[in-house]
């Protein structure tokens, strides 16, 4: 009896604590050795407005890859899609297409192509990386030919930029666009039967096709969210530049899921989660600007970044071999 209490009152050791809350430390950390470093111009007001709008565009296409990777898949061909999205939307802007119609269209279409990326997984068992690899090598070449190489700015309306760049009580339109977007995905995915069905999916496929889930339908669904939340982000980064670059989204496909990964690593551990991939956003958009602000080289930014994520997942990994 006595044994067996303390076996329940073990205190936790240090590398479970650091699997649990590992990388929220990471975060207050960085935040800490920034604020000590550049106290004047990362520890402001402002600065924290920039940031989030800044990681407002990760957190989005992130998203989208969290719904993805919670069925056990991946969609490669994010960054394609967001390219696509702002070169197509802002094209018809300049045809003379009302904005809201302009949105509109655009994100049926990404709805219909992330729909036909699942329709090809699931109804020929083909492996995700694949299917969505050559859909984004096809978006490329569309989106290049649409473009015909050059970035579009000429002819933009005023009013298609007008939500990237305004703001409300002082904040941008595109942190309360993130922070919606976050609560509805966060909701449909812990408080619906869609999201449980998406969770049960990617636990074990047997078992949810076997308690009677679709599992086509639902994969379908999670392919064509994600592609039109990608469609979205590559939208309001046009908005927001005036501008629609044919490569615009195609640097915030690996921060996508280096958000995701992150994510997966505080809340649920090992699931993939939206308020942890927030988190894990929002902790690479600080680090990001804390190194711009110290005029740390890209190329460096980027090895920094990277040894991040691996360590949060080696130490997840390490947590969770002791606890067996």
């Amino acid at each position: 009896m006595d044994n067996s209490l303390k076996l329940q009152k073990r205190t936790p050791s240090f590398l479970e604590i650091l699997r649990s809350y590992g990388t929220l430390i990471a975060g207050l950390l960085i935040v800490l050795c920034f604020c000590i470093l550049q106290p004047d111009t990362f520890a402001t007001l402002d600065n924290a407005i920039t940031v989030s709008r800044q990681i407002s565009f990760l957190v989005m296409i992130a998203l989208g890859a969290t719904l993805i990777m919670a069925v056990g898949e991946f969609d490669l061909s994010i960054g394609a899609m967001a390219s696509l999205g702002g070169i197509f939307a802002a094209q018809l802007a300049v045809a003379g297409y009302p904005i809201w119609a302009a949105y509109l269209i655009t994100l049926v279409v990404a709805f219909i192509i992330g729909f036909i990326n699942g329709w090809i997984v699931t109804r020929f068992r083909v492996l995700s990386f694949i299917t969505t690899l050559g859909m984004g090598t096809i978006l490329g070449g569309f989106t290049f030919w649409l473009s015909d190489g050059a970035t579009i700015f000429e002819g933009i309306p005023a009013s298609f930029r007008y939500i990237g760049q305004e703001k409300l009580f002082n904040l941008p339109f595109l942190s309360f666009i993130m922070l919606i977007l976050t609560l509805i995905f966060w909701y449909l995915m812990s408080q619906t039967t869609f999201g449980r069905k998406l969770y049960a999916i990617g636990g074990n496929e047997a078992a949810a096709r076997a308690s009677g889930i679709r599992i086509r339908l639902n994969k379908n669904m999670a392919f064509a969210l994600c592609a039109l939340l990608a469609s979205l982000t590559g939208i309001l980064m046009a908005s927001r530049l005036g501008s629609a670059q044919p490569t615009g989204g195609d640097g915030l496909f690996l921060p996508a899921y280096a958000a995701v990964f992150l994510g997966m690593t505080t809340f649920k551990e090992g699931i993939p989660n939206i308020w942890g991939t927030f988190l894990g956003a929002t902790i690479l958009g600080i680090l990001e600007n804390g190194l711009t602000i110290m005029e740390v080289p890209p190329f460096l930014q980027n090895v920094i970044t990277g040894l991040i994520v691996i360590a949060a997942v080696v130490l997840q990994k390490i947590g969770q071999s002791e606890s067996r």
